[in-house]
């Protein structure tokens, strides 16, 4: 089954390149394009691909806008941004948007494409020059940790570790010896429980409270 994926860029160059380049990938199609984000929102939600490579900047409404809007319409879309921009606080914006992963531009061939297949996995790639910045990702509101980290059984820290180091729900249930949809479980109680609303404030709040290489009891 292929990946289809959409490209929302302004550059045509660009999106022409992208898409020459995926469409040579075995198991990618592009779908479309669009130069800006109302573009985009109107075509992606007529296509519904499976992942979406978003521009920050465009004419008329920006990635971060149009990810944010997409996010509550279509959220089972994964939106990969796609950008000029090493920026920790455009990198914190997009996350708290609702994208799925942060890549620069000048990446490489391979990093796109081990990008577009983790997200479509359900995971949170940032691209390593960026993943520094999770570490000063603001808090939503005053949280305490060690009152917060108690609230949690020992498996939903287990869960939240594991899904920080980047495993998807399928591998969690593997590593854990516990079915997907109990490890879809857990990951609902963890938003629940730490008032978080996606994966990508999951990881950085495990990031933040240093839960990524904690000892298995």
């Amino acid at each position: 089954m292929s990946i289809s994926v959409f490209i929302a860029d302004d550059h045509v160059l660009l999106r022409d390149g992208l898409r020459a380049l995926l469409n040579k990938q075995a198991g990618i199609e592009v779908v479309g394009g669009a130069s800006d984000g109302l573009e985009a929102q109107r075509l992606i939600k007529e296509l519904k691909p499976d992942v979406v490579l978003m521009d920050i900047n465009m004419p008329g409404q920006g990635g971060i806008e149009a990810t944010r809007q997409l996010q509550q319409d279509c959220p089972e879309i994964s939106i990969l941004m796609l950008t000029l921009h090493e920026d920790k606080n455009l990198l914190q914006e997009a996350l708290q948007a609702g994208a799925s992963g942060y890549i620069v531009k000048r990446a490489s061939e391979s990093e796109l494409l081990n990008a577009i297949e983790a997200v479509t996995r359900g995971d949170i790639y940032i691209h390593p020059a960026m993943t520094r910045a999770l570490l000063f990702q603001p808090e939503e509101k005053p949280v305490s940790r060690r009152k917060t980290v108690e609230t949690l059984t020992a498996r939903e820290v287990q869960v939240l570790r594991l899904l920080a180091n980047g495993h998807t729900n399928r591998e969690i249930a593997q590593i854990l010896a516990i079915s997907v949809r109990t490890v879809e479980s857990h990951r609902s109680n963890l938003m629940s429980k730490l008032d978080l609303y996606n994966r990508a404030a999951l990881v950085q709040y495990a990031v933040k409270h240093d839960l990524l290489h904690i000892k298995e009891s």
